[in-house]
């Protein structure tokens, strides 16, 4: 059955149908990146085929299969590290021109003799560099870009024979050796948050390589039809439609595809779903001719578990999980998640008396899922920053036994967006907002006791320095140091601005989201930044304060490493720390509470036809009650709050929150906390204002 190992004798799920060649070819060597997919999605959108290659391909090897250009990635690691990743050093002396982003800068750096330290600041975050825009890679360009970095490593000394062509206030950002064709860059140009990051990979390509861009790829939609037709052959695929567009999408190609008997369609309830979710998915996907059928099964969800193995290193050796309603751990939250629903599909192959031998599982995994996952099949040294519920365990053991078919695998979010409009699926199909196949499950933080490590009070007064600066630089805090020795000229004046027109209480939260710093996984401290009523309330005045609030979520982080996430907390200023928590697991009350904050979150973004400006809109469940003085109060910490997580990407791999008074007016936002407010059970209402990176998309 799908949850066991068996043999299936038809071809691997993993294949792909071979394009045309093409004599110009660049090669992007992996060195981890959670951005690598898109290097080579941009790479092919400037009409230039690429191949993804392990950072170790030999030279030689290079050469002889005739690639024109090398792009070396970025990565989790430190080039200095005595586990650094091996790679052939004649890459650099072949005579073919290279890119290196983010560790394959630094990389390319050393391997000249240049010098790469790790700093005390980071950046994680999207700022403004200076560029010369005399050399090639920044032709056409003003000297002032807006570029995403995220690094804790800096390059100190300049390799021999190398030119400095970025930089960042004081941190080197992009280097050159015109002669050799030799590039280097600390920021990514592959994302969307470098604003003309696409323009700089152009310039490589064709004004540094010498490319032509005469790679045309045939029809995305007939490429994934000819991947199912190949894979599949007379065999069935049980598809599990979420109702979200990745699932939808695949649904769709499958019975493009397929004959109709071939494709078994089923909607899972898992019990986390959103108000009248699952109504609206069969509703919807009938609508467009797929015979879809609904099962119930939220108290098998709740009641599931699972093994998990020990350690890396021991793989072999598991332990069993609580049952998911008294799990509070993240990572064993969806690997649940995801092991019952295989585990489901093999009930549902045995209820239709169907041959398991002869039927695939069908997924709408896409390429975003398999890098946070760190799946093999996007990238070979990639850290995980969360387990997709499409890439458990029990899936990847259905991959290595031939079992799956994935045609969206190479795909990103706006891709299937564009693949759904050309199949002919309605716009509200194709445009709903994304959900999670664990569903509300991950968008609870539970937790049975504080997050408050060693670190807690000493970043609590860090914060407080943080947010009242000029106050402290009186007194000359204890703290002060840290923050001057992270922060440059620019920093300080807008600390010091800061204080004096705003009024703000910093609150460290004892709880913990997932992020992502560096390419690596971060689990880290939340922020929430309060106020009494300000003094101006005017529309230029409150613009004026999210703006400045955007770019404190995004000194913060630099500043205390252990935090990934700032919010704004609607209501009068927090007077009081919170140093306890509600104990949260996924009881059906704790669901019902998100559920109907999270249905008000969506009628009123709706509602106020901003919607489609929005990518995805998260409402997070977090284990906080407020207002409490601990000290002098026996009353136990039994409320809740929700955070309004909004978020504006096209790749859905970085991205930013939507500003009040500068994408959504501040109305919208704060009638949208006043309703929430409402509901009972909840203490206060917050706003995420964390750009990706360091914050990732979800909370959890």
């Amino acid at each position: 059955m799908f949850a066991q190992n068996g043999a299936l004798g038809s071809p691997s799920g993993g294949g792909k149908p071979n394009g045309q060649l093409h004599s110009e070819k660049v090669a992007i060597l992996d060195c981890g990146a959670q951005y690598g997919k898109l290097i080579d999605r941009k790479v092919r959108e400037l009409s230039v085929e690429s191949q993804i290659l392990p950072l170790n391909t030999p030279a030689k090897q290079l050469l002889n299969e005739q690639y024109k250009a090398i792009i070396i990635s970025g990565g989790p690691g430190s080039v200095y590290a005595d586990d650094a990743l091996p790679y052939d050093k004649e890459i650099f002396q072949i005579g073919v021109p290279v890119l290196g982003i983010c560790y394959g800068f630094q990389m390319l750096n050393k391997d000249f003799g240049g010098s790469v330290e790790r700093k005390e600041g980071r950046e994680d975050g999207q700022f403004t560099i200076t560029v010369d825009n005399q050399n090639p890679l920044f032709s056409n360009l003003d000297p002032q870009q807006e570029v995403l970095l995220t690094h804790g490593d800096s390059v100190s000394k300049v390799a021999d024979g190398f030119k400095v062509v970025g930089k960042s206030q004081n941190v080197i950002v992009a280097i050159s050796n015109v002669e050799k064709k030799l590039y280097g860059v600390q920021f990514h140009p592959e994302v969307d948050l470098s604003t003309n990051g696409k323009q700089m990979l152009k310039n490589f390509l064709f004004n540094v390589a010498g490319l032509s861009g005469n790679f045309t790829m045939k029809s995305r939609e007939s490429e994934c039809i000819d991947y199912i037709r190949q894979v599949v052959g007379k065999n069935k695929v049980l598809m599990l439609v979420s109702g979200g567009v990745d699932s939808t999408v695949c649904a769709a190609l499958l019975h493009k595809a397929l004959n109709a008997d071939q494709v078994i369609a089923f909607h899972i309830d898992n019990g986390f779903m959103r108000k009248n979710e699952s109504i609206l998915v069969e509703r919807s996907l009938k609508s467009v001719g797929l015979d879809m059928k609904t099962i119930n099964a939220s108290l098998q969800f709740y009641n599931a578990t699972t093994t998990i193995p020990l350690s890396k290193t021991e793989p072999n050796k598991k332990y069993a999980t609580k049952i998911l309603c008294q799990t509070t751990a993240p990572e064993e939250k969806r690997k649940i998640i995801g092991d019952t629903f295989v585990r489901i599909a093999d009930e549902i192959v045995r209820d239709l008396k169907l041959n398991p031998e002869h039927v695939f599982l069908g997924q709408g995994t896409l390429r975003p899922d398999l890098i946070e996952s760190a799946s093999s099949l996007a990238s070979s040294k990639a850290d995980a920053i969360k387990t997709h519920h499409n890439d458990t365990e029990l899936v990847r053991k259905l991959r290595d036994d031939g079992r799956v078919v994935e045609p969206l695998k190479d795909f990103h979010k706006d891709e299937v967006r564009v693949l759904g409009r050309d199949l002919g699926l309605p716009a509200e199909l194709v445009q709903r907002h994304p959900f999670p196949g664990p569903g509300l499950a991950v968008r609870i933080i539970c937790a049975e006791e504080p997050y408050m490590e060693r670190d807690f009070s000493e970043t609590t007064e860090v914060l407080k320095v943080i947010v009242n600066y000029t106050v402290y630089l009186q007194r000359k805090h204890s703290m002060m140091p840290k923050v001057q020795s992270v922060c440059n000229a620019e920093d300080i004046a807008f600390l010091e601005t800061f204080c004096a027109t705003y009024n703000f209480t910093s609150t460290l939260l004892p709880i913990k989201s997932v992020g992502v710093q560096g390419d690596c996984r971060s689990y880290s401290y939340v922020v929430g930044l309060s106020e009494d009523a300000p003094a101006d309330e005017s529309e230029a005045a409150t613009t004026a304060k999210f703006e400045t609030l955007a770019r404190m979520a995004k000194l913060i982080p630099r500043i205390c490493h252990n935090v990934n996430r700032v919010c704004y907390i609607f209501g009068e200023s927090v007077k009081h720390p919170v140093k306890d928590i509600t104990t949260t697991t996924l009881t059906p009350h704790v669901i019902d509470v998100l559920r109907e904050a999270d249905h008000i979150a969506t009628s009123e973004l709706q509602r106020a036809s901003y919607g489609a400006l929005v990518s995805q809109m998260p409402i997070i469940l977090i284990p906080i009650h407020f207002d409490r003085e601990e000290a002098l109060t026996r009353t136990p910490s039994c409320l809740r709050s929700v955070v309004i997580r909004t978020f504006i990407t096209e790749d859905f791999m970085t991205g930013v929150p939507a500003i009040p008074n500068r994408q959504i007016p501040f109305k919208v936002s704060w009638e949208t906390a006043e309703k929430i407010s409402q509901v009972p059970g909840l203490s206060r209402v917050l706003y995420d204002l964390t750009p990706k990176p360091p914050g990732t998309t979800e909370w959890e």
